[in-house]
């Protein structure tokens, strides 16, 4: 049997047990440019890649503000994400309305799980093809947060999604242990060393990105281009990430791209219930479920 008899909607599963428009979903994800998103003790911090426009010559912009205490970078299809995106500043502004307060992380990212959910089990809709990572900062701390396509949502302490994203996963899980202590300054760096290495060796001279932090006393505020050019000059001067070695885990039949979720390993927290637990920023080989 083909493909293509089982793909006409969500709700036509393949005699293998699969939807495939959910795997279109996620292969969207995996082909827009890679962004990262790490946390400290007190801050959260989301960098991406950006991508010039050809028509127009301009840059996709991947960081989108949500709230003053929450935002998030996006991988996939941009005009999914616009939507997601208002959904979320509703539901903040619905919150700050009803409770003159700020709507806590973990209950926003669980309600968007329970939004995406519904798009994979209804035939007239279709997934997102959109991946997030939601950074924000509540009463409960820093929050990085990976949201993907087929509704699982995970609480990270440091995860890179989209296009050639293994590399700086990579980096993220050997670098994690010095997370939690390092100040504002250095967990940028920390989250530009680790894009640096999506790109691999020739393209690094070229970087283009977007950076954002939110943290303790600081609301979700987006870089502007020479902060963020600052930013990149400051890493130049540090000590280059060991790319060649990531590039050759990434050889060695452990790709980028060759899993479904790319959620962190030993999660298996369901969609509708974003458990605040703290994960590793690596991904085994877990496929989505």
């Amino acid at each position: 049997m083909f493909r293509n008899q089982y793909d006409s909607d969500t709700t036509v599963w393949s005699p293998q047990g699969r939807l495939f428009q959910v795997e279109y979903a996620m292969e969207a994800v995996k082909q827009g440019a890679a962004t990262v998103g790490l946390k400290s003790a007190d801050f959260a911090a989301l960098i991406a890649l950006c991508r010039n426009t050809k028509d127009t010559d301009t840059l996709q912009r991947k960081i989108m503000p949500v709230d003053s205490h929450v935002g998030m970078s996006i991988a996939g299809l941009t005009a999914d994400a616009r939507q997601v995106c208002q959904y979320m500043r509703t539901e903040c502004m619905a919150f700050r309305h009803s409770y003159d307060s700020e709507f806590p992380v973990r209950r926003l990212v669980a309600n968007l799980g329970n939004k995406m959910q519904a798009t994979t089990q209804r035939y007239d809709r279709r997934p997102y093809g959109v991946g997030m990572l939601v950074a924000g900062y509540d009463e409960q701390g820093p929050h990085i947060y990976q949201v993907m396509p087929t509704a699982n949502v995970f609480s990270c302490k440091a995860m890179a999604i989209g296009s050639r994203s293994q590399s700086a996963r990579t980096y993220l899980e050997r670098n994690m242990e010095s997370f939690e202590t390092c100040g504002r300054d250095e967990l940028i760096c920390h989250g530009i060393q680790a894009i640096r290495g999506s790109l691999g060796h020739g393209d690094t001279e070229n970087l283009t990105i977007n950076v954002a932090i939110v943290g303790k006393g600081e609301p979700f505020k987006i870089f502007t281009d020479a902060e963020n050019q600052t930013y990149l000059n400051m890493v130049k001067d540090l000590e280059p990430p060991l790319l060649g070695e990531q590039d050759a885990l990434s050889e060695n039949g452990m790709s980028e791209d060759d899993l479904m979720g790319q959620e962190p390993s030993g999660s298996g927290m369901p969609a509708n219930s974003a458990n605040d637990v703290d994960t590793n920023a690596s991904t085994g080989g877990h496929e989505a479920r």
